[in-house]
């Protein structure tokens, strides 16, 4: 790795390797049912405005290194401000709005940041509740404007008159404070290195074999900010990104059919909602040649309905990792359908495919203690089930000012870390990973720990479930195990209750559960609407 690194660099390169491709395609007016008008950036056009927003940024008063909350909704100023603050060496703190407003007080509390470039419906949140009001300092209007010399065309002004240089970004330096969804645990600032950002961008492109000139239908927008750094041009799709499970498939098809998208991502939601109308209506994309789905695994009659409507030479992979550390390892659509439903529907766990190259995995004895040193003892043998940890160019090293969730979270390796995923595993004897679920998910029953995966695939294989969560529940000061379903539409709530009965005494890890809810509607996280939130599951099933 160059002692210069920076992901915005990659943007300098394809600005002269393709300057009129289209980088960037945002909707901004319907034109027809399902359809829409595009504005567009070409490589050339975002490469030139985000450098004018870099010098312009830097000329207002920021500094390399200023840590500046970026509260932008997807749109082409939400790129260019990007790119613009990775160039100044400015360290944007991106936070899903979905966590809450006592969620985001607290994020940007421990954030700290200088400045605040935001809509102005954030900035009128940001002064109703006094977010970071000690230590804000600095404010850019995106959007509508009461003061011009904070908006984003005086910045761009100023940027055209300045004659500043861009940041020389180290590999170490600190890139951004990327905060988890907090679905699993409190949302955590995630501190990103430019060497971690431009790790993962080759990791991404190696894995999945990414050729310029292909075209993404991003339905997580933080993930197109990859794209132009890989040549591949973006088309943001018309949805609300904190309901991916309540998108239009038809305006997700009509987006895909208008540009020929070759690449897609989408969570198990967002998929499961697409696949039941293209197999329902029959519809065939054939200009799809890789759909990647990530956030939680994806149940094989998904990843087989979704197979069913792309051409025969297309793949479906859904990588495992999180936002400390993505991607780890991959699987594809034959290993989903094939071994990983027979696991799955078995209660071996989900086969979550080969580890990436570059990337190094182990399983350790779980424990709740903080492991300060890495010794290659502790890796058991395979089909040993344990923590999973991993290690490798792209894993993040630390949480910002989270000093005791760092210690938790990591352990040093000589001068550098390995993770603690916060999830149980086991590897096969071909080195494949199994995911057997978060480890804050399990339960103990009578000295037996039931580990979720194991046990939602089991009850996931019944015909008419959509999905299913293990519950611990509270019987009079003992802790019982139970099963909350939700299930599809047409499906006879009482024969399920029976066939979940059956199909629990089949298994012996399933035996020990009782218990059985019906569910309306699962309690899930914003981000990809597929984390299920088995704590607020668990108290619901107390009360029933």
């Amino acid at each position: 790795m160059s002692e210069i690194t920076n992901v915005a660099y990659a943007l300098d390169a394809m600005s002269l390797a393709r300057p009129h491709d289209i980088a960037i395609y945002f909707p901004d007016r319907k034109n027809g049912d399902h359809h829409y008008h595009y504005q567009t950036l070409t490589y050339r056009q975002l490469n030139n405005k985000s450098n004018t927003l870099a010098r312009g940024l830097l000329a207002y008063g920021f500094k390399p290194g200023d840590r500046v909350a970026l509260m932008v909704t997807p749109s082409l100023d939400f790129f260019t401000l990007s790119f613009a603050l990775f160039k100044a060496g400015i360290v944007p703190v991106l936070i899903d709005p979905g966590i809450g407003l006592k969620n985001l007080k607290r994020c940007l509390a421990e954030a700290a940041p200088v400045g605040f470039i935001g809509v102005a419906k954030a900035q009128v949140a940001r002064i109703l509740f006094g977010w970071s009001k000690k230590t804000i300092n600095k404010v850019v209007n995106v959007g509508f404007s009461l003061n011009p010399t904070r908006s984003l065309p005086a910045i761009l002004a100023l940027g055209e008159q300045s004659n500043q240089q861009p940041a020389r970004s180290k590999p170490t330096d600190t890139a951004a404070i990327v905060f988890t969804s907090g679905s699993t645990g409190p949302p955590k600032g995630v501190v990103y290195s430019h060497g971690n950002f431009v790790a993962q961008v080759e990791l991404l492109r190696r894995t999945y074999q990414v050729l310029p000139g292909e075209i993404d239908l991003p339905t997580f927008p933080l993930f197109a900010l990859f794209n132009p750094a890989m040549g591949m041009s973006s088309v943001i799709p018309v949805m609300d990104f904190t309901r991916p499970a309540a998108i239009d498939p038809q305006t997700i098809i009509a987006a895909i059919k208008q540009f020929n998208i070759s690449n897609m991502f989408g969570s198990p939601a967002l998929l499961n909602t697409l696949s039941k109308y293209t197999e329902q209506h029959q519809v065939k994309l054939p200009s799809l040649k890789r759909v990647i789905s990530a956030g939680a695994p994806v149940q094989p009659k998904i990843v087989q309905r979704l197979v069913a409507s792309l051409s025969a030479d297309a793949q479906v992979h859904t990588p495992y990792g999180a936002t400390e550390a993505l991607p780890v390892c991959s699987a594809d659509q034959d290993t989903i359908m094939g071994l990983g439903k027979a696991g799955f529907e078995t209660g071996q766990g989900a086969c979550i495919g080969e580890v990436c190259e570059g990337v190094q995995v182990a399983i350790i004895a779980i424990s709740e203690q903080p492991i300060a040193h890495w010794q290659p003892a502790m890796a058991l043998t395979p089909y040993s089930r344990g923590e999973i940890v991993v290690k490798a160019k792209h894993v993040t090293h630390s949480y910002f000012n989270r000093d005791n969730s760092t210690m938790l979270a990591k352990i040093a390796d000589g001068d550098d870390f390995w993770h603690r995923m916060g999830d149980i595993g086991y590897t096969d004897d071909r080195g494949r990973l199994w995911f057997c679920g978060r480890k804050g998910h399990a339960v103990v029953v009578d000295q037996q720990t039931l580990f979720s995966v194991c046990c939602e695939g089991v009850f996931n294989a019944l015909p008419g479930v959509y999905r299913s969560a293990l519950v611990r529940l509270n019987e009079g000061g003992r802790t019982a195990a139970g099963i909350c379903v939700e299930l599809e539409p047409t499906t006879n709530r009482e024969q399920i209750m029976t066939a979940l009965i059956e199909r629990a005494a089949q298994f012996e890890h399933t035996a020990i559960i009782q218990r059985f809810f019906i569910h309306p509607s699962f309690p899930v996280d914003i981000r990809h609407n597929a984390k299920i939130d088995r704590d607020a599951l668990s108290r619901w099933a107390d009360c029933q």
